[in-house]
């Protein structure tokens, strides 16, 4: 199930009949939920390209408590504009890359964070990973991972880097890998990046 709380929460599902075949996905919209994915233009992207994802429901929310600008940005031109950043099959199956706000400009090549977190949770000492952007001089923005690491378990910044770069282009290694005891969350659970940014 994939959703957001704006649309109460659903938006998608894969069946279990469906996860053999497409492991990655979300699923597609469920009954009431119309979806688009387009281009920062506005404009419908090819199935199989990146885009953000847009919902049109009965059971979205009306906006934003006493935040008109919020609300003006997200629900514009008729869609609620999720700020999630996917990609749709031709046969409507939608799977997530990223938060829009959380993909990294690496020397003017965009990095989806979570796939570098992925790559990082098949460590074996990794319990939890946040991958964000940093001001970089040079590279704009420097790929940056903030791991807990299991307790009882060591590892350094170069075996992490080493494990990543076996697995993903050179341009998606971490450049700064940052030890922490704990990631920081909200009430709910969600992991707060932009407090990992601010450090």
């Amino acid at each position: 199930c994939f959703g957001q709380s704006e649309i109460g929460p659903l938006a998608c599902v894969l069946g279990p009949d469906e996860h053999a075949d497409r492991p990655s996905s979300c699923g597609r919209a469920v009954l009431f939920v119309e979806t688009r994915v387009v281009d920062a233009e506005g404009n419908d992207v090819p199935d199989g390209e990146p885009g953000e994802v847009l919902y049109r429901s009965p059971q979205l929310c009306l906006g934003y408590w006493e935040n008109p600008d919020a609300t003006a940005e997200a629900f514009r031109d008729g869609w609620f504009h999720s700020g999630d950043l996917v990609t749709r099959d031709p046969e409507g199956y939608i799977t997530v890359v990223d938060r829009i706000k959380d993909v990294i400009n690496t020397g003017g090549i965009l990095v989806a964070s979570r796939e570098v977190e992925d790559a990082l949770y098949t460590h074996g000492s990794v319990a939890e990973v946040a991958v964000i952007g940093t001001p970089d001089e040079k590279w704009i923005e420097a790929v940056t991972a903030v791991v807990v690491l299991k307790d009882g378990h060591t590892v350094t910044e170069r075996e992490l880097v080493d494990h990543v770069r076996n697995r993903l282009a050179a341009f998606k290694v971490p450049k700064i890998v940052r030890f922490v005891d704990t990631l920081p969350r909200n009430q709910s659970g969600k992991l707060l990046k932009r407090e990992l940014r601010a450090v």
